[in-house]
């Protein structure tokens, strides 16, 4: 079996699989398979004049290299072109989006350099698979270097529709990039539809039957691929003798007998703030959840560099203090407002111990959170999942409440009708989405990609 090199922005400890996302436990387990490589920043941000060497360190038949990027790097690269122009854009965000020659600039010559770092480690029959929208240059500065390997990019978060992404200065050299890949995924027919709208009116290119696009004398095999999760690890820590005991402390120190819970990173295009307002909705449209329901919102910090972040941490705080103000009482606190990362152990017990899991972006490549909240539930009585109908999952999970997340009555209806949920209803909605889940879970993820990838065939999704 040929070696796997995996290449994104950041790069997990393998020595700390705990800490890992349930998505880098999936690569982690594919690299642990065939042996491999995983390349990408180390998270440093190197003083002047330093080294900018890569590090290796082994960990059993898998290497880590990794990189450390300058502080104009960071400032060009990270915060600028790839998290103040991107990240927006390809979230439909246009009026959050920030543009400047230094920030493209800077996005190039870190695709370039990362390229060149890991040249050396790169043997003819490797299989190299890159992560998302920080390096889709990245296939090309290879292929001007001699890599002539298979080269496979995924997608993890929206592609935006052609009239949003034309605002994006070089979008056709950026679009153009995706060409030098031999397979390029995404999370849902609709970015794969976007994309190849994009390559046909844009880059006067074509389509083929089987998947593959091609356009400027170059042609790439597409596909969708959804990202999962590892099921039984979800379920195995939300039904753990710890996890009980926080799930009876959950329930012992809160008056409330409606648990609602939303866990995301801090971050705009999550909805945060519609979700407050949808929550105080639900209090004002139906007054009986007084002191009957809660809703924890656990949002862990993310670029706070980047000016948009810090103002929707300002809001967040503004708008659960006025809830908490207008609506509480000496012993019940409406809105629970927690700002930091909290171990995945403990998110699987707050999921299962919680009777409504409220996933409500504005829009999202996937959404991992709805699938965790689905596999740590009892089948004896499970909570109900509420879900943007902006979210990628949403493309699957059916069985959720599907919801438009800016209108904050229909939200507030959608979680009424969770409280009010017969038991049979949730049972039988449980089911069918834990079916869902466990079809397309993170194995059959990385599997399939990978196997596109060594092959050329595209499997059709069911």
């Amino acid at each position: 079996m040929s070696r796997l090199i995996v290449v994104s922005n950041r790069v997990a400890d393998p020595s700390r699989p705990e800490q890992a996302g349930g998505l880098a436990v999936g690569v982690l387990d594919a690299l642990k398979e065939s042996g491999g490589l995983w390349f990408g920043w180390d998270g440093a941000v190197a003083p002047p004049g330093a080294s900018l060497a890569p590090t290796r360190i082994e960990h059993g038949n898998i290497d880590i290299v990794t990189v450390p990027l300058t502080e104009q790097d960071y400032q060009e690269f990270y915060l600028g072109f790839s998290n103040s122009a991107l990240w927006p854009v390809f979230h439909y965000r246009l009026d959050l989006a920030r543009f400047s020659n230094d920030f493209l600039d800077g996005y190039r010559r870190v695709n370039a350099r990362f390229a060149r770092a890991i040249r050396p480690f790169i043997r003819n029959d490797d299989l190299i698979w890159v992560h998302d929208y920080h390096l889709i240059p990245f296939a090309s500065e290879l292929r001007g270097a001699g890599v002539a390997n298979p080269i496979g990019f995924f997608l993890h978060i929206p592609f935006p529709p052609p009239e949003v992404l034309v605002a994006t200065p070089e979008h056709e050299w950026l679009i153009a990039s995706f060409l030098d890949y031999d397979l390029v995924g995404f999370q849902t027919a609709t970015d794969l539809g976007n994309f190849e709208r994009f390559v046909r009116d844009q880059l006067a290119g074509g389509l083929s039957a089987g998947g593959r696009i091609s356009a400027r004398g170059r042609s790439v095999n597409v596909g969708v691929f959804p990202v999962g999760i590892d099921v039984d690890s979800v379920a195995a820590m939300a039904s753990s003798a710890d996890a009980s005991q926080r799930i009876e402390r959950l329930h012992r120190r809160a008056l409330a007998r409606v648990h609602i819970i939303g866990v995301d990173r801090l971050d705009y295009t999550k909805g945060l703030p519609e979700r407050l307002r949808a929550f105080r909705r639900l209090l004002e449209l139906y007054p009986e959840n007084m002191k009957a329901a809660t809703l924890m919102q656990i949002a862990a910090p993310t670029r706070e560099d980047v000016d948009a972040y810090a103002d929707i941490r300002r809001e967040l705080e503004q708008l659960s203090g006025a809830i908490n103000g207008t609506f509480g009482d000496f012993d019940w606190t409406p809105v629970r407002y927690v700002n930091r990362t909290m171990p995945r152990d403990t998110l699987a017990a707050l999921f299962r111990g919680s009777h409504v899991g409220l996933v409500t972006p504005l829009r999202d490549g996937m959404n991992l959170v709805a699938k965790e909240y689905v596999a740590a539930q009892e089948e004896k009585d499970p909570g109900v999942l509420i879900l943007s109908r902006f979210a990628g999952a949403a493309e699957d999970l059916e069985e959720a409440l599907i919801v438009n997340p800016y209108d904050a009555d229909e939200v507030a209806q959608a979680l009424q009708l969770a409280i009010k949920m017969p038991i049979q209803e949730k049972r039988e909605r449980y089911r069918a989405l834990l079916k869902r889940v466990r079809l397309r879970d993170a194995k059959h993820w990385r599997d399939s990609f990978l196997t596109a990838l060594r092959t050329g065939r595209i499997e059709t999704l069911v």
